[in-house]
């Protein structure tokens, strides 16, 4: 989304509710604190390389309460905007391995490095996986200017306009963004037709030109798509995902649809700096699955459009690995850069 953290919708009162009301069973339940003397003994940091109010904030703030019971010493958000992510991701990477300076990173962690061309970057296989927080198909969506009601229409359609030489232009949140490089590996998927790639400054202007028909396509987090869907501004076709998003039960999977290896998450993960000790990331990955686990907080990521996560810092090293070389040959085929 640049960066996957393009959702213009704000930290809600209702989201703040939900975590006052998650704090609340949480004391209630008598969860356990670490011990003291050891690791936190003072207020742990996490890092969002995004303003406040996006996915990748929310993804934060929902645990920060939770883990804060867990862990008996407070969470606070640092909000390091800037260079797609990149300068919060930095930020960690240069921080001591003590604990106290985490990430709360997204997938384009494993994008920057390839799109970031004359930009030293950081490894992002070099942090040190907690745990998943949260994961989100994204949408294919389309305004009711185009005809097209299901994918294979879609497809027909632009293939058509293609033919006859008439553009057909696709918005992204930025060039070398998740939602610019999906779009790029759908249009190898189908045949490479031609689609002009129109970036914005984040999602928000690219929704209100998608709304007005002044662009006919784009993919985004379900989480962004969901309310525009809800009032019938948008159609949309497919998610990304392996499966359907429970928000959306009627909208198909692209396997579903027709169209075969297109699957595509986005997803937000807890990181440690290089060489965070294995009893740190013991206690972060258990405060956060424990944080995840309040049924307020799982409620909220679902109306959403997200899914919650949790699980261990193993299942977070894999899927960091396996999209820091899926993003790495889309880049590659389709010549994508962010400057």
């Amino acid at each position: 989304m640049h960066s996957i953290d393009k959702t213009n919708n704000s930290f809600s009162r209702r989201s703040a509710l939900q975590l006052g009301v998650a704090a609340a069973g949480l004391a209630a339940a008598g969860v356990p604190v670490w011990a003291q003397g050891a690791w936190p003994t003072k207020t742990v940091t996490l890092v969002v390389g995004y303003p406040p109010g996006g996915q990748t904030d929310f993804a934060g703030r929902m645990v920060t309460v939770g883990m804060q019971k867990v862990l008996g010493q407070g969470v606070v958000i640092d909000n390091k905007a800037g260079a797609g992510g990149n300068i919060g991701t930095d930020n960690v990477m240069r921080a001591p391995a003590d604990g106290y300076r985490l990430l709360v990173g997204n997938g384009t962690i494993t994008l920057n490095p390839h799109t970031y061309r004359n930009t030293a970057m950081a490894d992002p296989l070099k942090l040190t996986p907690i745990g998943l927080m949260l994961q989100s198909s994204l949408i294919l969506a389309v305004p009711n200017t185009v005809p097209a009601k299901n994918l294979q229409e879609f497809i027909a359609w632009v293939k058509a306009q293609d033919k006859i030489g008439k553009d057909i232009d696709y918005a992204s949140a930025g060039p070398g963004s998740l939602t610019h490089a999906t779009m790029e590996l759908f249009r190898e998927r189908i045949g490479k037709p031609k689609m002009n790639h129109v970036p914005y400054k984040g999602s928000g202007p690219a929704m209100t030109d998608l709304i007005a028909g002044r662009v006919s396509a784009m993919f985004d987090a379900a989480s962004v798509v969901v309310p525009f869907i809800k009032s019938g501004q948008l159609r949309p076709l497919i998610v990304t995902g392996p499966k359907r998003v429970p928000a959306f039960p009627d909208i198909p999977t692209a396997t579903e649809a027709g169209l075969k290896d297109f699957e595509i998450i986005s997803f937000i993960g807890l990181y440690g700096p290089p060489g965070l000790p294995a009893d740190i990331v013991r206690k972060a990955n258990a405060a956060m699955n424990v944080a995840l686990s309040d049924e307020n907080i799982r409620k909220g990521i679902v109306e959403r459009g997200d899914e919650p996560g949790g699980g261990t810092p193993e299942q977070l090293a894999k899927l960091t690995r396996d999209y820091y070389k899926l993003y790495g040959e889309i880049v590659k085929a389709n010549d994508i850069r962010a400057e």
